[in-house]
């Protein structure tokens, strides 16, 4: 499926393509791509060198430990790769220096026709590339990867997820922790059987009272938000039920 018949076109530079399009190829965005909704490319900077060991490397200016991409193969694989996007297609280099990967950035990507994501390796990437051909620079958390293939992955899954015939079920996109329906983290989820090792479902959500089932898994949501992720509840000015529901999910479990 091209590029220009997806939903959404994404171009990733790597040094290690075959990790890239073999993770892609299960799950959720798998089905993605292959029923064209989703596109994903790659771009590996070896292809614009041109000795015998095909280096993209090199010692930093300055002495210190590792290595960093080279400038000149780095920039012309992101070129190559950017022709093939929609105009307008943002530049991001995932980087431990970025600003935090959040769902709120993932549903921007996912309204966009397109993006490309450059994973950097070693050291890092020489600046003056970051300085010509990226727009935004993101990292999915406060610690180091050895590349950046494993945050494209996290980018690209999380996005398109939430593009529209992705997921069976459209509600599962606005029902996870994060969504912009709540803002919280996830409610408990359970299945068949009813009883498991001596411990029941809750009550609740076998009686078929969606109203009742309803305020349940709100309010283990805000329960849940305030115990692991306090942070969240920060800016979020509550509602007079959701104060309730809290108050009564505190003394639930101190008790």
């Amino acid at each position: 499926m091209s590029a220009g018949s997806a939903r959404l076109a994404v171009e990733v530079v790597t040094l290690f393509p075959e990790a890239i399009r073999e993770h892609l190829a299960i799950g959720v965005v798998g089905r993605a791509l292959e029923r064209g909704i989703v596109h994903v490319g790659t771009e590996d900077p070896r292809t614009y060198v041109q000795d015998v060991h095909r280096t993209v490397d090199d010692r930093p200016y300055g002495g210190g430990p590792g290595m960093v991409l080279k400038a000149e193969p780095v920039a012309n694989a992101i070129a190559a790769a950017e022709a093939r996007l929609p105009p307008g297609s943002p530049r991001i280099y995932l980087s431990a220096q970025g600003r935090r990967f959040d769902q709120a950035m993932a549903r921007r990507l996912a309204s966009l026709p397109g993006f490309l994501l450059l994973a950097g390796r070693y050291e890092g990437v020489d600046e003056r590339v970051l300085e010509a051909s990226i727009d935004d620079e993101l990292s999915i958390g406060d610690y180091v990867l050895s590349g950046g293939e494993l945050a494209a992955l996290v980018v690209i899954d999380a996005t398109v997820r939430l593009l529209p015939g992705v997921l069976n079920d459209a509600e599962s996109a606005l029902q996870e922790s994060f969504a912009e329906a709540g803002g919280l983290l996830d409610w408990p989820h359970y299945t068949r059987p009813e009883e498991w090792r001596g411990k029941r479902v809750p009550e609740v959500l076998c009686g078929g009272n969606h109203a009742a089932i309803r305020r349940w898994r709100l309010q283990q949501a805000l329960g849940r938000t305030e115990a692991r992720r306090p942070d969240l509840l920060t800016d979020r000015e509550l509602t007079g039920e959701e104060r309730g529901l809290l108050l009564k999910y505190r003394e639930e479990h101190e008790s």
